[in-house]
């Protein structure tokens, strides 16, 4: 009698354990395979872009949608072939407890496709990996157009910033100027890495303020780089026409399905 309860009990314990740590991994890896490989969008915007009613990002950006999955970032721009990311720092930072110290990582991550696109990322968690991977979704999530111009004679492709822009963040003041083609990015690290990403290529920069303050610097220069579509300038003082807000021209589809699921 003592055998047969020992081995009840060893086994049921043990069996439970085991089977219930293969399961949840197995469970948990077969979640994230399936989620790359087939996205199931919960926004309209989402079932818009994954059904081909929305053909580009810059239908999007023209009825100002606010985009809430980084997946309709990775639809238009993919993540390998166009889409780049870039570490631009991982700082530990700490809350004071009555036990001691808690440590926590916030990882800054830029992403840009190197031709108008340009988005910046910043998310903190306990594990590096963890707030990368948090990082590079927020800053898929905040991708924006940039707006590109001449410095003189309009030939050739755009290639600097339209006019003088000017971002702040904190103390850090970060001001854009127009170059003359061949001026390459006359920049610091942090602020040449977003403009890279951008895809702009000549541009003289001003800073003042505390610039050692990574997030701040990073932060302040994509503000100066979504100030771009922010002036009106006169050549776009011409009336484009607008079609019908994609909600209103696909509401049909859409109630039907809402109704379907």
């Amino acid at each position: 009698y003592m055998g047969d309860r020992g081995r009840c009990d060893r086994g049921g314990f043990g069996g439970r354990g085991r089977g219930r740590g293969r399961g949840r991994g197995r469970g948990r890896g077969r979640g994230r395979g399936g989620e790359k490989d087939e996205w199931v969008p919960v926004t309209k915007l989402g079932r818009l872009v994954k059904d081909g009613k929305i053909r580009n990002l810059e239908e999007i950006y023209l009825f100002s949608l606010p985009i809430k999955e980084s997946e309709i970032i990775d639809f238009f721009l993919p993540p390998n072939s166009v889409l780049k990311d870039e570490v631009l720092k991982i700082m530990p930072v700490q809350k004071q407890t009555r036990a001691g110290q808690r440590t926590r990582f916030k990882a800054i991550v830029a992403v840009g496709d190197h031709n108008g696109h340009v988005g910046l990322g910043v998310k903190c968690s306990k594990e590096v990996a963890t707030a990368i991977r948090g990082a590079i979704i927020l800053a898929k999530l905040s991708v924006i157009p940039v707006r590109r111009g001449y410095w003189g004679n309009k030939i050739g492709k755009p290639h600097t910033v339209p006019c003088k822009v000017t971002g702040k963040c904190g103390s850090v003041v970060v001001r854009l100027i127009p170059a003359p083609r061949g001026t390459g990015l006359v920049a610091a690290p942090v602020p040449k890495k977003l403009l890279s990403m951008a895809g702009i290529e000549d541009v003289y920069t001003s800073a003042c303020g505390q610039t050692a303050t990574l997030g701040n610097f990073a932060k302040a220069t994509y503000a100066a780089i979504r100030d771009t579509y922010c002036y009106l300038t006169p050549d776009l003082w011409t009336t484009t026409p607008t079609g019908k807000h994609p909600y209103s021209e696909f509401s049909d589809y859409l109630m039907k399905n809402t109704r379907k699921a």
